[in-house]
């Protein structure tokens, strides 16, 4: 939706990895020159850590783009829990290898034959194992021993290994990892983005997709946005996302320190309510009747959707109906030029109805929010 209203030709801030968008802040390119060095190297270990959402798969998916298949065969594992069996079992698959009798012997010679063809055709093979701190010890050792695969005196394999901070303390502390260490030949750690490479991280996104100056960015928001995210770029992209709906919403040609607070605001509720166990409401005003809090997003219907916001402005028809009444009531007789404020009963009255407006406004717009990234999440909602 933002995307149209501010005449983008995409959606700057998608948290799926594009190398479309790669940005190349100082930590980034350390590690492409480390990623470079390794892989001329041909053989043994390469190692990419960093917090989760630091870019270790745009980095990769970066990298690929600059891979000549014809050379290089690539095989991409995203682990989940994996035993050593069972490791062996993925890395056959993502080689495209079917193995018969799911046995780990028949997988590991399917495995080491597929590696001595590419070497003869002069390819070489890269495995590139994503998650890597979820591998169980046997794991990593099934991938050292993969490693010892040859022909004549030429490695088969070389692994990236990708994972998160804790990975990097099991590789440097486990007694039993001393033999995987002794192969790494290259290591890098992925820094946030510092606050200067925040905002030419966001000018770089919005300028990819013909961005204009339209919406202007106020003073103190991106150093504030800066603050809310500590540089962490999916972070950074989620808030975004999240701000430019919500410009889109309220039609804002400019976006301020106020809005990054509304939105820090919601994304902290939406996480509280996660945290408990509790689905999240799809409510247009905290006590009307068509509260929808047990049900999941994909399981309203568009006739119930309607039916909410028809609620809505009916409620808000209401409620305005009363401040009208009210300021009547106010002007009547002599004292009609007194201001409201001066009538302490209808002034209280006055401020509740104000209050449960402002509320009911924030319950709409975070529902109004939360429908449109259901929405765009999926191209075959694009009709709805």
């Amino acid at each position: 939706m933002y995307d149209q209203y501010y005449g983008f030709s995409g959606r700057p801030f998608q948290l799926t990895p594009d190398p479309e968008f790669y940005f190349e802040s100082s930590s980034h390119k350390k590690a492409m020159s480390y990623l470079g060095y390794g892989l001329n190297q041909g053989e043994g270990f390469i190692v990419i850590t960093g917090e989760v959402g630091a870019g270790k798969s745009t980095l990769v998916a970066h990298l690929m783009e600059g891979i000549d298949p014809a050379a290089l065969t690539v095989a991409q594992v995203v682990t989940s829990a994996l035993d050593g069996e069972e490791l062996i079992h993925v890395v056959a698959q993502s080689f495209g290898l079917d193995i018969e009798g799911r046995d780990k012997a028949s997988a590991l010679g399917a495995i080491e034959a597929f590696l001595q063809d590419e070497a003869r055709a002069g390819r070489r093979c890269l495995l590139i194992v994503d998650e890597c701190q979820n591998l169980d010890f046997t794991a990593l050792e099934e991938l050292r021993m993969l490693s010892n695969f040859q022909l004549g005196a030429h490695p088969l394999l070389q692994s990236l290994l990708l994972g998160q901070p804790e990975f990097r303390r099991t590789l440097a502390h486990h007694p039993d990892l001393d033999q995987l260490r002794q192969r790494i030949i290259a290591s890098h750690h992925l820094e946030a983005l510092d606050e200067d490479e925040v905002e030419d991280y966001i000018n770089h996104r919005l300028k990819h997709v013909g961005w204009d100056g339209r919406p202007l960015f106020e003073d103190g928001l991106l150093g504030a946005l800066y603050g809310a995210t500590d540089g962490i770029p999916r972070r950074v992209n989620q808030v975004m996302n999240r701000l430019l709906l919500l410009g889109a919403i309220e039609e804002r040609g400019a976006i301020g320190t106020e809005m990054l607070d509304a939105v820090m605001a919601e994304m902290s509720a939406d996480q509280s309510r996660g945290s408990r166990g509790e689905a999240s409401p799809l409510s247009i005003e905290p006590d009307a009747a068509a509260e929808v809090s047990n049900q999941d997003i994909d399981a309203v219907p568009a006739t119930e959707v309607a039916a909410l916001l028809a609620q809505r402005d009916a409620r808000t028809a209401e409620l305005e109906a009363a401040i009208t009444e009210l300021q009547a009531a106010g002007g009547a007789g002599p004292a009609a030029s007194q201001p409201l404020a001066d009538d302490p009963e209808l002034g209280d009255a006055l401020g509740r109805i104000e209050q449960r407006l402002e509320e009911q406004e924030r319950s709409f717009r975070h529902v109004l929010t939360m429908l449109i990234e259901w929405l765009e999440e999926d191209p075959s909602r694009e009709a709805a």
